[in-house]
């Protein structure tokens, strides 16, 4: 193998880095990711939100498809307007 060492999940914060020692707290989330504090722990949740939200409105968009054209209809109704005829909008 090549001559750098496997980093364990738990030596550093997945968010700062700052390392996890001692006798002091971590804050787990989604099983295996490790932070030093509950404020990296809660901007790491509400990054990964908007995020899925993000990709959830993205796949709506892609699911309707492309919106269809809209036709442009000025203050005279439509079929009414004599051959020749200018509209301007």
């Amino acid at each position: 193998m090549g001559g750098g060492h496997d980093v364990h999940f738990l030596d550093a914060c997945f968010l700062c880095l700052k390392p996890l020692a001692g006798n002091r707290d971590i804050f787990m989330y989604r099983g295996d990711t490790a932070f030093c504090s509950e404020e990296c722990r809660t901007a790491q949740m509400e990054a990964d939100e908007a995020a899925e939200r993000k990709e959830r409105a993205s796949a709506k968009t892609v699911a309707r498809g492309p919106m269809p054209a809209r036709e442009v209809e000025g203050p005279q109704e439509r079929g009414k307007v004599r051959a020749g005829s200018v509209m301007a909008l």
